[in-house]
């Protein structure tokens, strides 16, 4: 078979160098998703090692559109390759100290496949950290301790960071032909400079090492601190999220949870109770007696409360006699106290009226005296 029409040239390239050119792009676009699962399936054969229980489609839906991507970025790259003219016709052309410099449009596409390529490589690797970050946080929920639970965001955010980092430094040397080496050292001339000007961040990043270094709280933790009862949701290098107990997320940064007094609610072992009942003024002094008695019987029976509880007559009030009432309940949980409490409310109430006594509340006594002319004189007593 005669195949010399496929040397006929075109526009500067042959026939056969389009085909190949468009063979090439027609093949990526038939066979990229393909041969990215089987490379995604060969890949995760290695990481398999490291959980069982975490299965392949998890690992595929993260790597195979970067997978997908580089392999299209290096088979166009591979097609382009394919023509010559006008490739490599020159774009720039300038003469230093006697040396001729050009640049030609060929190079200008390699530059730009190449820093793809570099980049594609490196979103490949950020998704295996992803993949990573999320079994040994599928461990971490396994166990008891929350402090894994926390350790694990920090570090897959610590580790992507400085992988971006190197990856801008492999595209300065490679693609642009920098040298890092003397970039890095200016940073560290200017260092000084940036720290200045990024204290707050210095210093919530420094915040974020504090927190995991004594460990005032972890993920899960209901704390209280600048002003808000809060859940603890997530620590990061910036800030930390909690969530109130309204149901607000709350963003406050990592050196406003140290720099100040916190409070772990969730450490503490009982929750504290305290409120005055006010009887009416004439209530007998036996009765009174009686209902700290029996209040008091109640709560030291209460499965619920420790044996800590204060139940006496405390004071006489403006408008009442006032019996001070404290407890202690062993339920953290807030809906559970809540709950409980509710019920010693209850029972405090029926414990007053079943005694034959009333609740007070703020009043006024007004006297009318009449003088010697019969006109009323009103006093009046709170």
């Amino acid at each position: 078979m005669d195949l010399s029409f496929l040397n006929q040239v075109f526009f500067g390239n042959s026939l056969k160098s389009y085909i190949l050119f468009f063979g090439i792009i027609i093949l990526s676009m038939i066979f990229k998703k393909l041969i990215s699962k089987i490379l995604s399936r060969l890949l995760f054969t290695f990481f398999q090692r490291f959980s069982n229980e975490i299965k392949v489609d998890k690992f595929l839906e993260l790597l195979v559109k970067p997978i997908e991507f580089l392999i299209s970025i290096i088979l166009i790259y591979i097609a382009i390759n394919q023509l010559s003219y006008p490739l490599d016709m020159v774009i720039f052309k300038r003469t230093v100290e006697k040396t001729l410099y050009t640049i030609t449009i060929i190079e200008v596409i390699d530059k730009i496949f190449l820093t793809l390529m570099i980049f594609s490589g490196f979103r490949i690797l950020l998704r295996m950290i992803d993949f990573l970050s999320h079994v040994f946080a599928y461990k971490a929920s396994l166990t008891d301790s929350k402090t894994d639970d926390q350790l694990v965001p920090f570090l897959r955010e610590l580790t992507k960071i400085l992988t971006i980092i190197t990856a801008v430094f492999v595209i300065m040397g490679v693609v642009f032909n920098m040298n890092v080496a003397t970039i890095i050292a200016g940073l560290g001339i200017g260092g000084l400079a940036i720290a200045l000007a990024a204290q707050d961040t210095l210093q919530n990043l420094l915040g974020s090492f504090t927190i995991f270094a004594d460990k005032p709280f972890v993920v899960g933790d209901l704390v209280h601190v600048a002003g808000y009862d809060a859940v603890v949701e997530k620590v990061g290098f910036r800030s930390t999220v909690v969530r109130t107990l309204d149901k607000t997320l709350v963003i406050i940064p990592n050196k406003k949870m140290i720099e100040g007094p916190l409070e772990n609610l969730t450490l503490r072992n009982l929750r504290r109770v305290k409120f005055n009942v006010g009887v009416l003024y004439g209530t007998p002094a036996e009765t009174i007696q009686k209902i700290v008695k029996e209040i008091k019987l109640y709560l030291d029976e209460h499965k619920e409360t420790s044996m800590d509880g204060l139940v006496t007559f405390d004071s006489f009030g403006d408008s009442s006699l006032n019996i001070i009432v404290l407890y202690f309940i062993e339920i953290i949980d807030y809906a559970l106290y809540m709950s409980i409490k509710e019920e010693i409310n209850y029972k405090v109430m029926e414990i007053v009226l079943r005694n034959g006594a009333d609740f007070a509340f703020p009043s006024k006594t007004i006297y009318h005296e009449f003088g010697e002319k019969g006109i009323p004189v009103s006093k009046s007593s709170e």
